[in-house]
């Protein structure tokens, strides 16, 4: 099923304009005319006449099958949604006494997930409360799997413990570099504006 816009051009009758400049059917000019002449055009070529620059002065107006002109509309929208695939956050966890087999699976399953184009958050599980005294660990196991994940993405924070869990999140390397830039801009700019404002 096709979805279209909800904001339509006017079209036909609905044209209220006094004169309008109408083109036609083929992109030819067919000049300024009043809005029952333009309709008459239109219905002698078995087209409708559509509304498309309201705000011209005066308004302009298309000769066309409009019918076909909305389902094409509807086809490049939907091509558009297609296009625009939204990133989730997947989950990878582990424990801090990982093996080094699982180590390597859940790097590759956050890979994946990264040259998917999504969010990769690591949370690393404390399983006792005495493990959490051992922070430095989690640090560790933390820091080898973003080294281990650091050609495909990065950290956009730093890590955070959340109750029993130390946690970060990796966004793929195109979105990171992309964020890094324009903090890097950001920066620059207003250290020009503070040279300026010395000079």
């Amino acid at each position: 099923m096709l979805f279209i816009s909800a904001k339509q051009p006017l079209i036909n009758e609905e044209i209220h304009e006094k004169q309008v400049r109408v083109i036609g059917p083929d992109n030819d000019q067919l000049g300024i005319m009043s809005s029952d002449d333009a309709l008459k055009k239109a219905a002698d070529a078995d087209l409708d006449l559509v509304l498309i620059a309201p705000q011209g002065n005066p308004p302009v107006c298309r000769i066309m099958d409009y019918g076909k002109y909305r389902f094409e509309q509807a086809k490049k929208e939907k091509e558009a949604r297609k296009n625009q695939k939204q990133s989730e956050l997947k989950e990878v966890s582990m424990f801090l006494n990982i093996d080094v087999n699982d180590f390597n699976r859940k790097v590759s399953q956050a890979i994946k997930f990264l040259q998917n184009g999504d969010k990769v958050k690591i949370k690393i599980r404390f399983k006792r409360a005495r493990e959490l005294s051992h922070m430095n660990l989690g640090e560790d196991l933390m820091k080898r799997f973003m080294d281990a994940t650091s050609e495909y993405g990065a950290s956009d924070k730093p890590s955070v413990l959340e109750g029993k869990n130390f946690t970060a999140v990796i966004v793929p390397k195109t979105a990171a570099s992309a964020k890094k830039a324009s903090q890097k801009a950001k920066k620059e700019d207003s250290g020009n504006k503070d040279q300026d404002a010395s000079s």
